[in-house]
């Protein structure tokens, strides 16, 4: 097992290891602040099914009442209609602050769980346990939690560090293809950011035969990020590579693309799109693309650049008339930039393919 520890404004350890699931009831009843006389377990009517009732006992084998609340899985659940009702559901059930959240699934679950825990009774404690990859390599940790507005992705949430996050690759092995690929392109995103020798072992090495090390250097990457800049508003905002205009076309589809396909649109155009503005080394962007290609990740968009850029236009690292862009300058580097928003549509067009 690794154990990794997040030092942040609720410091937290993650832990990564074959068959924890079956041990986590044991490991929520020592947390710091006392063991929970009660936890509801959030999680999607796929997730749940597949490992609610195992969760479940695990939690009253260690004495805590276990509560489901189950909602359809999907972006479009991740929305103030669902967050009102897990709230309604905490409060019937008169939890109070020394009880407990459960975050039990991917990315949609831990961010809607973790707003909740945030903004219940002015704040609860919360568990991730994410059973995708995306959630576990990225959304689990470093507290950043959201909804969905009409206009635009997580538009509303806070910073909210979770109190522990248990990570169990087994549960990797039920996740459906398009999942796993989901994952993998935040995984690749670690190595552009920042790593180019992991990114090379990538290029060599199928990720699924080291995945529990994949998962272990990608939290360590984001443990070192956060801890310098919790609140996103300096190193951090390297995380979202390829982000902007991911959202942008999740957006456009009407969230019919997934999250990491759509970040892996938006990684591809940001890196070519820098290459012919002479900041990024020749042959980054096809050396992206070919390993894109390998876990069967797309690189190119598939909206105009004029929708692209106005639905980009709702992402949070707009600040007035200015935007900040991650940008690499070479493969396992990227630095940020600031641009007026207006350019974003230039960018748009130099990132096409030829």
């Amino acid at each position: 097992m690794n154990c990794i520890h997040i030092q942040a404004s609720r410091s937290y350890e993650v832990l990564i290891g074959n068959g924890l699931l079956h041990h986590m009831g044991n490991i929520i009843s020592g947390l710091e602040g006392g063991k929970p006389s009660r936890a509801v377990i959030v999680s999607d009517d796929q997730v749940f099914a597949l490992y609610g009732a195992q969760t479940a006992g695990q939690l009253q084998q260690a004495g805590i009442a276990a509560d489901p609340f189950i909602f359809p899985h999907g972006e479009a659940s991740k929305c103030m209609s669902v967050y009102e009702m897990l709230l309604e559901t905490l409060s019937g059930l008169r939890l109070t602050r020394s009880d407990l959240l459960v975050a039990l699934g991917g990315g949609v679950t831990g961010d809607l769980t973790g707003f909740a825990a945030a903004t219940y009774q002015r704040g609860i404690r919360y568990v991730q346990i994410p059973t995708t990859l995306l959630a576990a390599v990225d959304s689990s940790v470093g507290g950043k939690t959201a909804i969905n507005l009409q206009h635009g992705k997580n538009q509303v949430g806070c910073f909210y560090q979770p109190s522990i996050v248990i990570c169990d690759p087994e549960t990797l092995r039920t996740l459906p293809e398009e999942e796993y690929r989901n994952g993998m392109s935040e995984v690749i995103k670690y190595g552009m950011i920042g790593d180019e020798a992991f990114l090379s072992c990538l290029e060599t090495e199928d990720a699924s035969d080291w995945i529990e090390d994949v998962i272990r250097i990608c939290v360590m990457m984001k443990r070192d990020i956060v801890s310098q800049d919790e609140f996103d508003t300096g190193k951090r905002m390297l995380l979202n590579f390829g982000h902007t205009l991911g959202h942008g076309v999740e957006s456009c589809s009407h969230y019919q693309i997934p999250h990491g396909i759509a970040v892996a649109m938006g990684m591809a155009a940001m890196t070519r799109a820098a290459e012919r503005k002479g900041i990024c080394s020749k042959g980054t962007a096809e050396r992206l693309s070919k390993l894109l290609a390998c876990y069967e990740l797309p690189d190119e968009t598939p909206y105009s650049p004029e929708d692209l850029a106005a639905a980009a236009m709702a992402d949070k690292k707009k600040s007035g008339d200015q935007l900040r862009i991650v940008v690499p300058e070479a493969a396992g580097h990227c630095i940020i930039q600031t641009i007026p928003a207006a350019e974003l549509e230039a960018w748009v067009r130099a990132s096409g393919k030829e």
